[in-house]
């Protein structure tokens, strides 16, 4: 035993390293630079090679070069050279384990949120910055082309350029904002809520925030390929994104990238949930924020496969010229539309469940009331992922589809209104006769459910056969889907960031500046959406650069009401900034809830809890006398010596 331990490998002392040496070799952006360059040029002669060896002419196809060069290997090679692979590679080439002297792990000054860091709390924080200004491109692309549709006639944009403008503009808002926003809010306080000291994948954590800023920068850059950016749409419908500008094989790529930071992160946090509770936590003693990021996760997992699947097949049609959707050569071109709502359906709900579970935690906490049915919620949740997968038909009732697919695809979408109807029930039970304090989170969440409603109720309309058909391609669409995920998943992140803004900055941002914010984004929203409801009953249609007359004054009224609400973004912004700089001290819980986040200091220690906490109630027993969501090990001991005593 004593030889068989001798001859284990240890890693030799490290030479003395110079600082340029550090600076070139080491991992971050310098590193990165050059190694982006580097795998560009290892997938450029990949294509060169292998098209020469086949006798491809010619052997220089740029548009297949940029694909893998500079869509696949270049921005492999820059998460190489950042260190996101760093400790895998090293362990899969069967050097010595590294000891981990957690230098990359934890927020020691500004400089550690722009590197690979294996903090979850450091990685929610990037989360959300990012998103955020993914948001604001989103959002300056909604202001050029609102512009353009203030009056009939074109006057800033050409048709490719208004198309190229509205489809990225939808693919940030929803690939890189919403989904995004929502994982990043979790990562920081779902460890937390369950006790844990941090994901159950840390440096697979890490390595998904940062496939996020690679999908942004692709979308952002198909504005510059020749033609123009993709201009097919957020949903990227064949054959139009088979046919149109090279732009779409950006599209692609962008939403493989994105679609596996979802995946990644959506595994970390179902094994995470599942095996890191804190003693005594169980399932029926979790935040509904927690339950609502579970099975978010599962849908993720068993969704997305299915979008990353349409996308390859129109990339592989336009480069490798396979008759997936060419119906000449017989393709199936409904099939992709059947593929990409089967995910884009669930991913509705991938939307909304995290913002269900915010709304449920404040709530619960500024109506200090116990949340309504509280088991009744969690089963909710567990019944929209279930019945999510079986209306996604519904988008397709005018596509051509099998007509007797309706009927049964309009049951499951009135079906699915039970459980999304049981929330908005709870949530209004929670408040009644609660003591509610109208602080700037609860603001949000109360927004989040009267929009929510509002676009519920269009979307049972739309789920019925004779009045889609009718408003199939109208703005009436628009106002739905903005009312939903806009109204829904929007309200629901500016309630969690005000929220959880506290305990991420230690500081408390300025209550009146947030409340401006919520009554000049309320008032702007529906100024701006709810007019395309009459309008798109009218037949205003969407996605078009040009219309009608007879809807001038609507129009002008949307776009100018579309600025107001841009506007509103920048007091959100100052206040966040200004607070986060140099706000008041914020206490450990200034909410006074009871969830476990807030039971340690803000910011949280860098491995979250200094005592393993011990979970002995509901997370929502507020006005309950002595109740407790949970007791660390010093306040256990003493309770137990209390118990003894005669």
């Amino acid at each position: 035993m004593t030889e068989v331990l001798d001859q284990t490998p240890h890693a030799p002392p490290a030479p003395p390293r110079s600082r340029w040496h550090r600076l070139i070799l080491g991992p971050g952006f310098i590193r990165a630079a050059w190694m982006t360059a580097l795998f560009f040029g290892i997938g450029f002669g990949l294509v060169v090679g292998l098209r020469s060896l086949a006798g491809y002419d010619p052997a220089l196809d740029w548009l297949i070069i940029v694909t893998v060069a500079g869509l696949i290997t270049a921005p492999l090679g820059f998460l190489a050279g950042l260190g996101a692979f760093d400790y895998w590679v090293y362990y899969a080439l069967g050097y010595p384990t590294r000891d981990e002297d957690h230098s990359g792990h934890g927020a020691r000054s500004w400089k550690d949120y722009f590197r690979v860091n294996t903090d979850h709390k450091v990685i929610g924080v990037q989360y959300v910055v990012t998103t955020i200004v993914f948001f604001l491109a989103g959002g300056l692309m909604a202001m050029i082309f609102r512009a353009e549709l203030a009056k009939p006639g074109m006057q800033f944009l050409d048709n490719q350029e208004y198309n190229g403008l509205i489809s990225v503009h939808a693919a940030l808002m929803i690939f890189l904002f919403v989904i995004p926003a929502f994982a990043g809010l979790a990562n920081y306080v779902i460890p937390l809520m369950i006790g844990a000291p941090d994901m159950a994948f840390p440096r697979l954590n890490a390595l998904s925030f940062w496939l996020l800023p690679i999908a942004g920068i692709i979308m952002l850059s198909s504005v510059a390929v020749p033609g123009g950016a993709f201009g097919a749409g957020w949903t990227g419908y064949a054959p139009l994104s088979v046919v149109g500008t090279n732009g779409n094989v950006w599209f692609n790529m962008g939403v493989q990238w994105a679609g596996a930071s979802s995946i990644m992160t959506a595994l970390n946090f179902l094994v995470t949930i599942i095996t890191m509770r804190a003693p005594g936590m169980t399932f029926w003693r979790m935040p509904l924020l927690v339950w609502a990021n579970f099975t978010t996760s599962l849908l993720v997992v068993l969704a997305t496969p299915f979008v990353a699947g349409s996308q390859f097949f129109v990339m592989f049609d336009r480069l490798m010229h396979t008759n997936f959707f060419n119906f000449h050569e017989g393709g199936y071109v409904l099939g992709y539309q059947h593929i990409f709502w089967f995910y884009s359906h669930p991913a509705v709900y991938i939307m909304m469940l995290p913002g269900f579970g915010i709304a449920s935690e404040v709530i619960s906490v500024f109506s200090r009331k116990p949340i309504f049915g509280y088991r009744l919620m969690a089963l909710s949740l567990c019944a929209i992922l279930v019945l999510g997968f079986s209306v996604w038909a519904h988008h397709m009732f005018v596509s051509g589809m099998a007509s007797w697919l309706r009927v049964p695809m309009m049951v499951t979408t009135l079906l699915i209104a039970v459980p999304t109807g049981i929330k908005v029930f709870s949530w209004l039970a929670t408040t009644w006769e609660g003591r509610i304090h109208l602080e700037t989170p609860m603001l949000w969440a109360l927004g989040f459910v009267s929009m929510f409603v509002i676009g519920g109720l269009s979307g049972i309309m739309l789920g019925a056969v004779p009045i889609d058909i009718h408003v199939s391609d109208t703005y009436f669409v628009v106002a739905h889907i903005h009312y939903v995920l806009l109204g829904g998943s929007l309200f629901t992140i500016f309630a969690g960031i005000y929220y959880w803004f506290p305990k991420m900055t230690g500081r408390m941002y300025n209550e009146r500046l947030g409340k401006l914010h919520f009554w000049l984004t309320f008032i702007g929203f529906n100024l701006t959406f709810f007019p395309m409801h009459i309008i798109g009953v009218q037949g205003m249609p969407r996605r078009v650069s040009d219309y009608s007359p007879q809807f001038s004054t609507w129009n002008m009224i949307i776009s100018i009401s579309s600025f107001f609400l841009g506007v509103s973004f920048v007091v959100f912004l100052y206040n966040a900034i200004t607070s986060w700089i140099r706000g008041p001290i914020a206490e450990a819980n200034p909410w006074h809830a009871m969830t476990l986040e807030w039971q340690v200091s803000s910011p949280p220690p860098i491995f979250n809890f200094d005592e393993i906490p011990q979970i002995v109630g509901g997370p929502y027993e507020y006005g309950v006398p002595g109740a407790r969501h949970a007791v660390f090990n010093g306040a256990r001991e003493e309770s137990l010596e209390e118990a003894r005593s005669p």
